[in-house]
């Protein structure tokens, strides 16, 4: 296999019809070895209309379709819909671009109108609940890992991918997502940085997520890959995902390729509210983030941090690798019934990038 920086990995072949028609299937914990997503390779040189519609192509858009309408049914309140769909043509100019113009061609190719495609994009940054860990072995390389937890896993599962984004035939930047999802949630820039994103829940923002699109403020996922697709290094990126101006609050997690780079973002819309750093020579050689601040106390109603931490002081750093880190994401409850899936990663070797599909029934 070639270095991810240096060419591509084989996708696979289109899914069945018969996996998607098995939508309604409940998530269930198993023990049975996770499957990998279905990988497709998306170009950066095709125009933004255009670069989806081969991966679409593979997919059923009815079924897609029902995807769209669940999300924006449940997360999404009716007077945002119909606000959305009568500012949409005001709005067009301050979308962040390329996205606005992939969801537009996504949304022709579903017949959905850009209104609901916008919307189902904003509405999966809501409610992703989520665990994150950068650690820092022995020898100093750096490992990543991350489960991403949500509602609607019986249709996500079927509709998780990994992607690989070409330019001139180079993978640039490698992620995974869901089908109609343009951002990223978890990402790798070879041989440079990974990142992954935790929801930082701070209250409801649809009241406000209009006029920050207005004043220019960027999605969450969006800004993950615009940084995946063009910081140079991981203190470029550390920079851009503290400074950048969001619509809402996050933790970023970030991992570079050598020692000591390692550092959870504790995002405000404005700016950071923490930068919490890997410290190995002081005995901080791992970093669990999920979805609380780490300065306060984790909820007993929503423990995953300390299960996490227990695991990898159980592990060792010396004993620390992807696949000893895909075991401590795997424990109960880091690991639990919405965990869409996990992915290890390493920017240091970034043909290792894997993703597994987890309570797939």
């Amino acid at each position: 296999m070639r270095a991810a920086g240096r060419g591509t990995r084989q996708a696979l072949a289109p899914p069945p019809l018969l996996l998607l028609l098995l939508l309604l299937a409940g998530p269930g914990l198993s023990s049975v070895s996770p499957p990998a997503p279905r990988l497709f390779n998306v170009s950066l040189d095709a125009a933004p209309e255009l670069r989806w519609l081969p991966v679409l192509r593979h997919y059923d858009p009815d079924l897609v379709r029902a995807a769209v309408a669940q999300v924006i049914g449940d997360r999404v309140p009716k007077w945002v819909l119909a606000l959305m769909g009568k500012v949409i043509g005001e709005l067009e100019s301050f979308l962040p671009q390329p996205f606005t113009d992939e969801i537009r061609g996504m949304c022709d190719f579903l017949n959905l109108s850009l209104a609901e495609g916008l919307l189902v994009n904003l509405a999966y940054e809501s409610s992703a609940f989520c665990t994150s860990i950068v650690a820092q072995d022995s020898r100093g390389h750096i490992y990543h890992g991350r489960n991403l937890d949500y509602p609607f896993g019986n249709v996500l599962r079927r509709l998780t991918v990994d992607v690989q984004f070409l330019r001139n035939g180079q993978v640039e930047f490698t992620g995974t997502t869901f089908i109609g999802y343009v951002g990223l949630w978890t990402g790798q820039s070879p041989h440079k940085f990974t990142i992954s994103g935790d929801e930082r829940d701070k209250g409801w923002w649809w009241e406000n997520v209009i006029a920050a699109l207005s004043q220019g403020h960027s999605p969450i996922s969006w800004l993950l890959r615009t940084t995946l697709s063009e910081a140079e290094n991981f203190e470029a990126a550390v920079f851009k995902l503290a400074k950048t101006p969001l619509i809402a609050d996050v933790y970023y997690i970030v991992g570079g390729t050598s020692p000591r780079e390692g550092v959870v973002i504790t995002r405000n819309r404005g700016g950071p509210a923490d930068i919490w750093p890997l410290d190995p020579l002081n005995g901080a050689w791992f970093r669990v983030e999920t979805n609380y601040d780490h300065w306060k106390p984790a909820p007993k109603r929503d423990d995953r941090r300390t299960p996490a931490i227990k695991a990898l002081n159980a592990t060792g750093q010396a004993n620390l690798s992807l696949d000893t880190l895909f075991q401590v994401l795997s424990v109960v409850p880091v690991y639990n019934n919405y965990t869409i899936y996990t992915t290890v990663m390493s920017a240091a070797s970034p043909d290792k990038y894997m993703t597994r599909i987890r309570n797939l029934s």
